[in-house]
């Protein structure tokens, strides 16, 4: 049977850290998850607190080589726990996020969470430091702005996708955009707590705004239209292929295990180059093969159901 999950993913990765526009920075780790960085006037604004503390350090001692202000602002883009659990690192003032992200922590943060440091070893370590949930201070329903000196930080809440509440951070004044995981580039989207069939839209209304700048959930900083376009557009092929796949499945009456060695089957030889391809697809058919089914609202993941997940598929590749 194959690792499960990224279990035997334990390389460290190395750390970028480009400034992509005007006081904003990219902070990325080939195919980690990403986070954003803006330097205001008054203090700093992160987008994505990574998993733990001693992850969240690295960012910070990235931000520390540029600018000694204060960490005011912490953006969560979502609720998993890649995203969140080092946000006591950062002793920010302000904790954002939206209200449907706010519900997804109060419904299914803890599972998520055991769930995955058992899925991400290596980027949960010294997990023993994290204190407890993430809370924001502050929800919105679909659009607030935070004012850092004359630029604005717009967060909205576009639709859903990889999960009920992602949020994006755009900047109008340079066109930069940070998507968090609504968009990959080079890596495989995750879809385990995903509305497929509302994604696509989602990111239409991404496209909308115009960015001309972007950082993805995981990959490159993408710093030009095109590479934008590309990510997008490359984020949209997976999800369209995955869904319709598995749709198709459903429809001629196949059950998970026989949809799961089709889906792989067919998709493999196209994306199996993306970071956490072979981590991502059982989570993401069998998502797909629940909503396929009627199933509205993705099913909670535990430590327990992830195994069992595991190891039932793992023999229909």
């Amino acid at each position: 049977m194959a690792n499960f999950a990224s279990t035997a993913d334990l390389e460290e990765k190395q750390i970028t850290f480009e400034e992509i526009a005007p006081n904003v920075y990219a902070y990325t780790a080939e195919g980690d998850p990403n986070s954003g960085v803006i330097v205001g006037p008054d203090g700093v604004l992160v987008m994505d607190a990574q998993a733990t503390p001693v992850q969240a350090q690295k960012l910070i001692d990235c931000i520390r080589s540029v600018t000694d202000k204060p960490i005011k602002y912490l953006v969560l883009s979502h609720y998993h726990a890649v995203r969140v659990m080092g946000a006591s690192a950062y002793n920010a003032e302000t904790i954002i996020a939206s209200k449907p992200t706010y519900e997804n922590i109060v419904e299914r943060g803890q599972q998520d969470f055991e769930s995955e440091v058992g899925r991400f070893p290596r980027l949960f370590d010294n997990v023993e430091t994290v204190p407890g949930l993430t809370w924001p201070t502050i929800t919105f329903d679909k659009e607030m702005s935070i004012w850092m000196g004359d630029r604005e930080v717009r967060l909205m809440h576009l639709g859903r996708s990889h999960t009920k509440g992602d949020i994006v951070a755009w900047l109008p004044d340079c066109k930069t955009c940070f998507a968090g995981d609504m968009v990959e580039y080079g890596a495989t989207p995750y879809t385990g707590d995903a509305y497929l069939r509302d994604w696509p839209t989602t990111l239409d209304n991404l496209m909308a705004l115009g960015a001309e700048k972007m950082i993805p959930g995981r990959g490159a900083a993408l710093t030009t239209p095109d590479q934008v376009s590309e990510a997008v557009l490359g984020t949209r092929e997976f999800i369209s292929d995955l869904y319709g796949t598995v749709s198709d499945c459903v429809a001629q009456g196949k059950d998970l295990t026989a949809t799961y060695a089709e889906t792989y089957a067919r998709m493999e030889p196209k994306y199996n180059h993306w970071v956490i391809f072979e981590h991502c697809m059982p989570f993401d058919v069998t998502r797909a093969f629940q909503e396929a089914s009627g199933v509205e609202h993705p099913q909670i993941w535990t430590a327990d159901r992830d195994r069992e997940m595991w190891a039932a598929l793992q023999a229909a590749e």
